[in-house]
């Protein structure tokens, strides 16, 4: 049985002491799926949940964490893409199984590498700006002209929002980080229209003030209930509020702002949540059209930026955990394997 190394994590979860290299079996193909030999992968707030066994896997994933990545084609089943074939350099999505020399992956998620970008700018580029993608149109139904607000927008899936969202037409784009530097990153690096410390000001009151009492029509939404207030308050009326994850913490509590449910009625609010690891094969190859007719041809001529914080050798795997736990980062921390 063909063997390679992949980063297990010692008794299945635990601290980030317990990432190391392993030895497992390399994953063999079928229908349309693509052995890929793998030159650098992106890291997730998703990974560190589930090292810690705190993320619900779907059922076609593998232990093995890392959802996107780059490489070479090395193995094609009988049933892939015809556009691709053996030695191709390529990116793409997968359930999982990134952190690892090869990943076994649908051909209907990988895209062709442009000669513009490096392995590592490709691996930092599908989870984030798909999610970016399917939030701002698919949920948030996105148009030239509407306003939008991202919050953590220091945070990978903000930063491709905000670009998306300036370079398609939004008449204004919004932001929240809990520092300043974070705050004039967005507006002098990715050209937000305003950013608001949210240890310091009260964002809803600002938003409110910089669009003369009518908000935003769109707010992507990361932080969770804490949140959820504000979020109504600076609400547009027919605004769509996007929940993707809880960094804040899952439960309203009491020393919290307490949301006026009223506001949903009165201004006709929709508020929806979504997740991309969970959502079908199908699903996920629309968004990678999507990424590859809207996106792709933006990161070739420099418009879109997939910006790196930093990059590790893959046997520093723990270091790289450490410096996203401690939310230390303005741009994607890459891995590359020799």
């Amino acid at each position: 049985m063909a063997t390679m190394k992949a980063i297990g994590v010692k008794d299945d979860k635990g601290p980030l002491e317990n990432l190391f290299i392993d030895e497992i079996p390399r994953p063999k193909i079928d229908h349309a799926k693509a052995l890929v030999k793998v030159r650098a992968f992106g890291l997730n707030r998703m990974d560190l949940m589930q090292r810690e066994g705190k993320y619900p896997l779907p059922p076609q994933a593998p232990k093995t964490m890392g959802v996107e990545f780059s490489g070479t084609v090395e193995e094609l089943a009988g049933e892939s893409e015809k556009g691709f074939k053996k030695g191709d350099a390529v990116f793409g999505l997968a359930y999982g199984g990134a952190y690892a020399e090869y990943i076994s992956v649908s051909t209907h998620m990988l895209v062709h590498k442009p000669e513009e970008l490096s392995w590592e700018q490709c691996a930092a580029i599908p989870e984030v700006w798909i999610t970016a993608l399917q939030a701002m149109y698919l949920i948030g139904e996105f148009s030239e002209g509407k306003s939008i607000l991202w919050h953590a927008g220091a945070s990978n899936v903000s930063i491709a929002g905000i670009q998306l969202s300036k370079h398609n037409g939004a008449s204004a784009v919004y932001a929240t980080a809990r520092s300043d530097d974070k705050t004039d990153f967005c507006v002098r690096e990715l050209g937000a229209t305003a950013a608001y410390n949210t240890k310091s000001v009260d964002w809803a009151d600002e938003v409110l003030k910089a669009t003369n009492g009518n908000g935003v029509d769109i707010i992507i939404d990361f932080i969770g209930p804490s949140e959820l207030a504000k979020n109504l308050r600076a609400a547009a009326k027919d605004a769509k509020i996007v929940s993707l994850a809880c960094l804040g913490g899952a439960n309203l509590l009491p020393e919290h702002e307490q949301p006026n449910f009223l506001s949903f009625f009165a201004k006709r609010i929709r508020f929806e949540g979504s997740g991309l690891r969970s959502r079908d094969e199908a699903y996920q190859g629309k968004l990678r059209d999507q990424l590859v007719e809207h996106a792709l041809p933006k990161f070739k001529d420099g418009s879109f930026k997939p910006h790196i914080e930093k990059v590790f050798a893959w046997e520093k795997i723990q270091e790289a955990h450490g410096q996203m736990e401690r939310n230390e980062t303005k741009g994607k921390l890459v891995c590359t394997i020799p």
